[in-house]
């Protein structure tokens, strides 16, 4: 067999091409952050020393889109780490894994819940991320609801997801939604924009601009904030009185790949060994029955917001087309 090569591939799409023509490489599409991406490439050169697998980094938005207009003909033979919106989207081209999770998920997370097309990886909460710091600098207050986002105060000093290219900026868009009613949320966003400092691609952009204390708001994920608060930053998780919103994302394996002996062993290490493992140390919040959150820091309880829909990619297309940012 040929020699393993397992490490993080951080790419566009173009370096896809030619990936097949190795052989048997195995191509996982993840839209997990580096590094935990990173973690999964070290676990699986572990667990499976004679396969060549290849972990891609591959933005969520790009991820469904690719596979979409491929189908059969896709690279990937695993998904991991894909909003469930654009799973539901994708399912005639996910194979049926009934059976194939010895975990014990929570009512309404289980793989049947999911017509047995993939299973939930994880549920990411949002949070207004705070730099304390910066704040200090510039002698504010802390903001606790939307519309302190909205004082002149805080001009320049936020930054946001784009809903279009981030799955942490559409929940945060459904979710004004789903609190406000369309008009007024499509209202209030106008008026948020003129204080926005930048729509990052993606759901971690604005982490990494409160890191640099370029911004002192960062509309964000609990589980990334966390994270950095436990390696020193000076961050402050706040819930808005409408809730957390947050997203499921799911795990899957493609239907043209079902058969291939080599793929399914990656693929149930990853849902039954691997989920736990990220569960524990990077994403914890709870989505398994007698799940325990373990990392320092994390918040006891996090009050979710009312996120019906979040999963209608219908209504997300339709709300998208009326993102004018």
């Amino acid at each position: 067999m040929k020699k393993i090569v397992i490490g993080l591939i951080v790419a566009a799409m173009a370096l896809l091409v030619g990936i097949r023509s190795e052989g048997n490489a195995i191509i996982i599409y993840s839209s997990m952050e580096q590094f935990r991406g990173e973690e999964l490439q070290k676990q699986l050169n572990e667990k499976f020393p004679d396969l060549h697998v290849m972990v891609m980094y591959v933005p969520t938005a790009k991820s469904a889109a690719k596979i979409s207009v491929e189908k059969d003909q896709s690279d990937a033979d695993i998904i991991v780490g894909l909003e469930s919106s654009y799973m539901e989207k994708i399912k005639d081209q996910l194979a049926d894994i009934k059976g194939r999770s010895t975990l014990d998920y929570l009512d309404g997370l289980r793989p049947e819940d999911h017509g047995n097309k993939y299973v939930t990886w994880e549920r990411q909460a949002g949070a207004f991320i705070i730099n304390t710091d910066v704040m200090k600098k510039h002698n504010l207050p802390i903001p606790h609801t939307y519309q302190d986002l909205l004082k002149q105060e805080y001009y320049n000093l936020i930054a946001m997801p784009d809903p279009k290219s981030s799955g942490t900026g559409y929940f945060f868009y459904k979710s004004l939604v789903n609190t406000m009613g369309e008009e007024k949320a499509l209202d209030y966003i106008d008026q948020l924009e003129y204080y926005v400092k930048q729509f990052t691609e993606s759901g971690s952009g604005p982490i990494k601009l409160l890191i640099q204390g370029e911004v002192g708001i960062g509309l964000g994920l609990t589980f990334q904030a966390v994270k950095q608060i436990n390696e020193g930053s000076p961050f402050e998780i706040i819930y808005p009185p409408e809730g957390s919103p947050y997203s499921l994302t799911g795990t899957a394996l493609m239907k043209h790949s079902a058969d291939k002996e080599d793929v399914n062993k990656v693929f149930d290490f990853i849902i039954n060994d691997f989920l736990v493992y990220d569960k524990e140390h990077f994403s914890p919040e709870i989505i398994l029955k007698n799940q325990k959150i373990t990392i320092p820091n994390y918040p006891d309880e996090i009050p979710y917001a009312d996120m019906h829909g979040i999963e209608d990619i219908n209504e997300k297309e339709r709300l998208l087309d009326l993102w004018k940012y």
